[in-house]
This record gives C-alpha cells, sequence and structure tokens, in this order.
C-alpha cells in the first residue's frame, strides 16, 4: 500500500477528509502518494446494507478535496463510485482475497492501495447458547467460564494513545482463557488476573476467550467509528 498512515479524529477528521456534512468514519486512514486521497488503513467487518450480511470493507476517497476536485474510486478494475469535494467518501466492499483499491484523479494520477481479505474473516460465530444478566448488562457464555459487559464505555487505549469503545471481560471461576480480538490475541486471564478491559476497533469485533481445546468463548460487540468521547 502505497502513501503515508495518520492519525485523524473527530471534527477536524471530517473536515479534512470529507467536508461537512460526512458521517464519521474509521479515524486511522492512509493517505495516497499524490497527498490527495486516502482509504482506509486496515479493513473492517460491517453490514452491508444491500445484502444485510457482514462483509469486509474499507472506506477510500478524497483527501483534503479542493471544491473543484473529483476521482473514480474502482475496486479490482471495477467502478464503485464518483467522488468529489460535496461527496468524498465512498465504501467499497472487499472480496475474499486479494485486492485493489485505486481512487484515480486523472488518467496519470492514481493512488492504489492494497487489502487482503481472508475467507470467513466476517463471518460471526454463534452466540445463541450465550445468556444475558437479568438487568441486561452482563452477557455469559454458554460455557459459563466468562462473561461480559455488554454496553460499550470510552476510555482512554494506552496502546493507540486516543479514546475507544471497550467492554470488560471476566474471567468466571478462575479458568485459564486466551483471549483474542479479531483473531489478535490480546491477553491471558486466570486466577491471578480475572478480567481485562477489550477496546473496540471500527465495525463488529468477536472476542474470544478459549480454555484450551476444551471451550471457547465468543462476544460479538459493534465498535461504531472505532472512536468515542470521553466524559467530562
Amino acid at each position: 500500500m502505497n502513501g503515508r498512515e495518520v492519525l485523524l479524529s473527530g471534527a477536524a477528521l471530517l473536515v479534512a477528509v470529507a467536508g461537512p456534512g460526512t458521517s464519521a468514519w474509521a479515524a486511522t486512514v492512509t493517505i495516497g502518494g499524490s497527498g490527495k486521497t486516502f482509504a482506509s488503513s486496515a479493513v473492517q467487518c460491517a453490514k452491508n446494507p444491500d445484502t444485510g450480511s457482514m462483509m469486509a470493507m474499507v472506506e477510500a476517497g478524497l483527501f483534503n478535496p479542493k471544491s473543484t476536485t473529483s476521482a473514480v474510486v474502482s475496486l479490482n478494475g471495477d467502478f464503485i463510485a464518483n467522488v468529489t469535494a460535496a461527496d468524498a467518501v465512498a465504501d467499497v466492499w472487499l472480496k475474499d482475497g486479494g485486492n485493489k483499491v485505486v481512487v484515480a484523479l486523472s488518467k496519470k494520477v492514481a493512488d492504489t492501495y492494497a487489502f487482503n481479505v481472508s475467507p470467513g474473516m466476517c463471518a460471526l460465530p454463534d452466540t445463541s447458547g450465550n445468556t444475558f444478566s437479568a438487568d441486561g448488562t452482563l452477557e455469559y457464555a454458554a460455557s459459563g467460564k466468562s462473561y461480559a459487559t455488554v454496553t460499550p464505555g470510552c476510555a482512554l487505549n494506552a496502546a493507540t494513545g486516543r479514546a475507544q469503545p471497550y467492554v470488560h471481560l471476566f474471567d468466571n471461576g478462575g479458568y485459564l482463557l486466551n483471549v483474542s480480538v479479531n483473531g489478535v490475541p490480546l491477553t491471558q486471564l486466570s486466577a491471578l488476573k480475572t478480567h481485562t478491559p477489550v477496546f473496540l476497533s471500527a465495525g463488529q469485533n468477536v472476542i474470544s476467550a478459549a480454555n484450551a481445546s476444551l471451550s471457547i468463548d465468543y462476544y460479538v460487540r459493534d465498535g461504531g467509528n472505532g472512536q468515542c468521547v470521553l466524559p467530562q
């Protein structure tokens, strides 16, 4: 992927990338070599409004566009959308395998972004066996070995240096649980460490807590746009 990665947040992100009136999207983006286009830095899973199913996607478009700037967004050579200063962001739904997203300002100026999607990346696990506390604030895994808060809070993530939504995951009995988020190992819970905050990225997040090969607990949480505002 060409360009440089930048971190934008809040109103500054909306003005810099898409101008007024555009909804918020993932805060970490990659700026193309031209300095005039961007794409999401990472693939996220979201519900495709056309199919209603979870699919891998990124956003791409114009960065700090002038009023007369426009570009064509394509995926693997297929047209996706025209973007302009007034509507500068396009959703790009990716396919399994390698994906090439191009934002072309003209026939001679275009930035290319590469993404890889593993098969089943956005398939959500079956959590129908999980149960909830009477007040709905806690979700208990079917195994009974862990539970998690339902409604995300907002806190500063020391790993990223920005405020992100999070939920808390608890060990429900001193089991040895290997915790991962979207397939990435996070921490290990046990009688010595019985709980951990789990920060959420943009889109759907799958939290797992594996007790060796005996059981795997799953929780699905929506991280919104991956950012939040700390309470005053």
